[in-house]
C-alpha cells in the first residue's frame, strides 16, 4: 500500500461466512463460485466513508488476480462511530485459493486510510473438483 494511506486498525473488518454456490453463474475457465458475507464496523472516534476496494485472490499454484475497484458493490458507506456495513459479494476461480485485501477509505478530516481484509480461503468441494 502507499505511504499515502494510514492503516486505521479501528475500522475492522471480518469475514461472516463463506458459502460455495455452484448454482451462480460463473465463466467456463473460473467455474467455482463462493459467496462471501463481510461487515465492516467503525470502532474509530471519527466518522470514515469507504471509498474503494482492492482484492488480491491468489490460486494454489501461486496466480495471482488482482481486483479493484470504487466503493462496495456501488455504494460508499458512510459510517459514524459506532456503526457497521454488511454487504455480501462473490469471487469465481479455478482452483483452490485464498483471497485478501483491503478496503480503502477516507476520514472525516479528509485523511486517506486502509482497512485490511482478512485472509480467507475458498475450497472447492471434492466431489466438485
Amino acid at each position: 500500500m502507499s505511504n499515502l494511506f494510514r492503516e486505521l486498525a479501528e475500522v475492522r473488518v471480518t469475514i461472516d461466512k463463506v458459502v460455495y454456490v455452484p448454482t451462480l453463474e460463473a465463466p467456463p475457465d473460473r467455474p467455482y463460485p463462493f459467496v462471501y458475507f463481510i461487515t465492516i464496523r467503525n470502532d474509530s472516534l471519527e466518522n470514515v466513508t469507504i471509498r474503494g476496494r482492492k482484492w488480491v485472490v491468489t490460486d494454489s499454484h501461486g496466480g495471482k488476480l488482482v481486483v479493484e475497484g470504487d466503493g462496495v458493490v456501488g455504494e460508499f458507506p458512510r459510517l459514524q462511530p459506532g456503526e457497521k456495513f454488511s454487504y455480501n459479494s462473490y469471487h469465481v476461480i479455478a482452483e483452490d485459493s485464498v483471497a485478501e485485501g483491503a478496503f480503502l477509505g477516507i476520514g472525516e478530516g479528509g485523511e486517506p486510510f486502509v482497512a485490511r481484509i482478512p485472509r480467507f480461503e475458498l475450497r472447492i468441494p471434492q466431489s466438485d473438483s
